[in-house]
């Protein structure tokens, strides 16, 4: 691509302002620099010529896997054809007509339209506007409030970023700003009572939340918003009964749910959605992610048939709706997820999650079983994450300035193979292509239990 590609790291590193990245270090050479030129299934290859295995899929995001040309050739055709036109007053394209209509055949019963914009932040900036827009028709202007919980992960806008409940993506931003309040996360393995099980657990979640409800005033609460599964902060499964009971306090207090399916969407948990998979029956949905496997930057928000309703009784009374992005609904996006939804089916698979997933996870658990470091190995569907404790017996966690977890995603990279050291914690997070295979799956897992070994012996 570029002539001269002994400049791109000097280029890089005085120019290039990387996300989540520590600038200084960076722009000073002192931390590393992996310039990535190409991918073919569940490998990418970087400019010196290494492979990895990625066992994250870029950012939870590749899921049908690298160098899918039938995706490739969907985006260069659309592009030829139409390379853009804008969605605003009724217009739009075959592309993100044929997309919309695809999503709502796989999303529960009761959900009926999309909204497209580029990321699952922006996705979610609008969810929060469509729930204060929606109370305001319906005469409730006092019901703004947003609960999300610690932990959860929703995007780093303003608003976006007040609702993500990580501590690195509030530091030094003025942020949670109002009406965002969090509430406790699902996160067994850290809870605070070694005498309570997974369903009692789930229980004191839902009985802290009502109780944030009542000092809070559900009068003035207008939606919850939660991933399926926590994700960045920790790849954590909800415990056992908990999303029944949370929803049942939702209903109680009419409050309405937002399933943030920008990880668990389009198969990643061996269903089309998480809350298929969970139980959950949300009235807003967002999506991004796996929606094109990130060949090109789309998200999605989903709406009940429901609040559709609300949305066109406002508009009757007040007009066009004033939201929107220039690229909401993209063709070029559109057309590279129409053909990824295809290939999602084509390859089957959700089937493949579903037989893959379970067999990583017990060679994952059966591979670190007595490890001295490993506090606990847990996920569910092609998620997965490996916690490190100082004594696992206790749930004592190691001092972060040793940092155990990315020593440990080092140790794995330098064996061929890309997992995630998660922000808050020392974890190592895995999501990989839902093509994986089981001896793909082995490779992952060699490579784990090598790096985890070499650094507990270092310990």
């Amino acid at each position: 691509m570029l002539k001269n590609r002994d400049s791109l790291d000097a280029w890089d590193r005085d120019h290039f302002f990387h996300p989540s990245t520590a600038m200084g270090a960076h722009a000073r050479g002192e931390s590393p620099n992996r310039i990535v030129t190409g991918g073919e299934g569940v490998y990418i290859v970087d400019r010196d010529g290494k492979r990895s295995l990625d066992a994250f899929a870029g950012l939870y995001c590749v899921n049908v896997g690298y160098g899918r040309q039938e995706i490739a050739e969907a985006i260069a055709e659309q592009a030829r054809e139409l390379a853009y036109y804008h969605a605003y007053a009724g217009h739009g394209t075959e592309a993100s007509i044929a997309l919309a209509r695809m999503i709502v055949e796989r999303a529960p019963d009761h959900m009926s339209h999309v909204y497209f914009g580029l990321s699952g932040s922006d996705a979610n900036e609008t969810q929060i506007k469509l729930v204060w827009y929606i109370n305001n028709i319906l005469g409730r202007p006092e019901k703004k409030k947003i609960v999300s919980r610690w932990r959860g992960y929703h995007g780093s806008g303003i608003m976006t970023g007040s609702l993500t409940g990580l501590e690195l993506f509030h530091k030094a931003f003025d942020l949670p700003r109002v009406p965002v309040i969090h509430t406790e996360a699902p996160y067994y393995f850290r809870r605070d009572d070694e005498s309570l099980d997974e369903e009692a657990f789930a229980s004191r979640c839902a009985e802290r939340l009502e109780a944030l409800i009542e000092q809070e005033g559900a009068d003035t609460i207008a939606a919850f918003i939660g991933e399926p599964i926590l994700g960045t902060g920790g790849i954590v499964p909800p415990p056992k009964t908990y999303w029944e009971k949370i929803q049942a306090v939702l209903k109680k207090h009419d409050i309405l749910l937002i399933a943030d399916e920008v990880v668990t969407g389009f198969g990643r948990m061996g269903t089309m959605f998480g809350s298929t998979h969970y139980g959950m029956e949300p009235d807003l949905m967002t999506v991004a992610k796996g929606l094109t496997s990130a060949y090109a930057p789309l998200s999605g928000v989903i709406v009940s048939e429901k609040l559709w309703k609300v949305l066109e009784q406002g508009s009757d009374q007040m007009g066009p709706i004033g939201h929107g992005w220039t690229y909401s609904a993209h063709p070029l996006c559109a057309a590279a997820g129409v053909a990824n939804l295809e290939l999602i089916d084509k390859l089957g698979l959700l089937d493949n999650v579903r037989e893959v997933g379970p067999y990583f996870r017990k060679a994952l658990a059966d591979a670190l079983d007595g490890n001295p470091i490993v506090g606990e190995v847990r996920g569910d569907g092609l998620l997965a994450a490996v916690e490190f404790a100082k004594d696992p017996a206790s749930r004592t966690l190691f001092d972060p300035a040793l940092k155990v977890g990315p020593k440990v995603a080092a140790a794995t990279l330098a064996r061929g193979v890309v997992a995630r050291a998660m922000p808050h914690g020392d974890i190592l997070g895995f999501a990989p292509p839902l093509c994986l295979t089981k001896a793909e799956a082995d490779t992952v897992v060699e490579a784990t239990k090598g790096a985890v070994e070499e650094v507990a012996r270092s310990l």
